[in-house]
């Protein structure tokens, strides 16, 4: 069977991978095309016909000013896939974009499986309607999104588990670089241009004000392109070091760490990491969102599990004198014993491996 992917995120990258895997189990003549980053074309074994770095578009406003590449990345898109010929247009999260695509796939007799469903409970359940109308297949992979799309008439919904279950059910950190490093305070703030400049200079004065501890910054490869970029905000720190493509690795040798809010927020408590979770993004696009946004947390983490267990700092709380607090607090043993032990109530809810090779099945069982 021929696969089309479009996965417009780093996350999406991640998953879509491990998808890519299991549906070669399942179907060993698979040939797949796809939109996404590095990690889906080591497993393919082929380049991205376009990469996440030209696609990751955040926020209200930032849309608005790249809307003519958008709208450009839609004409590429639609024909490519027309050349290709797909059995099934997979969707992997990424709705503003995907959502579109469905509807012109299914219009164009294309069949359509999304994988992460959109989080319409969040904000937009506008697009409810256009999820059952235009999706044959939607995979949930939070544990109550199941029954609120069987709630909303969307039949074809089926949770399949969470699959970063399945990365870190084998995942080895990887140690080289940090044998000479003691424990490490981790900062993760994003894969996009615009997250690091809005998260690094709040961030930055507690480097100097606590020369004895080591502090880990996560940077894509892509941002390591700018390399001024980071000196400007660390501003000759000598205790902070720079990990490139590496955030799996750097959080399994964190103490404790800094994480925006996303995916990277079930990452870290996944693999035992106290966090508190911050965001800071435009202000017009933020004013946009709180207006429209209807959940009560922004990390997945207190999501899932319906109460404050990390601390979560957004928009003007982002600044130094916040986060000084919120480092200190991170400090404390029993502080971060009580953020553990929330993470192995969350683990209960998330279940077991095996998301990827469920969503295979799913997928495959559509189109045979």
């Amino acid at each position: 069977m021929k696969y089309y992917i479009i996965a417009g995120e780093s996350s999406g990258d991640q998953h879509a991978a491990y998808l890519i895997r299991s549906l070669k189990n399942i179907d060993p003549e698979s040939a797949f095309r796809f939109w996404g980053g590095e990690r889906m074309a080591a497993v393919s074994g082929s380049a991205p016909e376009k990469h996440i770095d030209e696609l990751a578009f955040m926020g209200f406003w930032e849309v608005f000013i790249n809307l003519r590449s958008i709208l450009r990345n839609f004409r590429q898109v639609k024909a490519d896939i027309l050349n290709f010929k797909p059995d099934c247009l997979i969707l992997v999260d990424y709705p503003g974009f995907n959502l579109r695509m469905a509807e012109w796939a299914h219009k164009k007799g294309i069949k359509v499986a999304y994988f992460i469903a959109p989080q319409v409970w969040a904000w937009k359940e506008n697009r409810v309607s256009k999820i059952q109308k235009y999706c044959d297949l939607l995979l949930t992979i939070l544990p109550f999104e199941e029954t609120y799309f069987h709630e909303k008439g969307v039949e074809q919904a089926k949770f399949v588990g969470h699959p970063l279950l399945d990365h870190f059910s084998e995942f080895q950190a990887d140690q080289t670089g940090f044998e000479a490093l003691p424990k490490l305070f981790g900062i993760f703030p994003g894969s996009r241009l615009q997250e690091v400049r809005h998260i690094l200079p709040p961030v930055s004065p507690i480097f100097h004000k606590n020369p004895d501890i080591q502090f880990g910054l996560s940077a894509t490869p892509k941002l390591m392109e700018e390399p001024r970029l980071y000196s400007r905000f660390t501003k000759g720190a000598k205790n902070v070091n720079l990990f490139r493509g590496r955030q799996h690795d750097l959080l399994a040798n964190c103490y404790a760490a800094f994480v925006k809010s996303g995916t990277s927020t079930l990452e870290a408590a996944l693999l035992g990491v106290p966090q508190a979770v911050i965001y800071k993004g435009n202000p017009i696009s933020f004013q946009i969102a709180k207006r429209v946004v209807k959940v009560p947390y922004i990390s997945l983490v207190n999501l899932i599990l319906d109460e404050n267990l990390v601390d979560e700092h957004i928009q003007s709380e982002v600044n130094p004198k916040v986060l000084e607090r919120a480092f200190e607090k991170l400090q404390d043993d029993r502080e971060r014993q009580r953020i553990r032990e929330g993470y192995n109530r969350l683990r209960e809810k998330l279940g077991g491996p095996g998301a990827s090779d469920r969503a295979a099945r799913e997928i495959f069982k559509l189109i045979t």
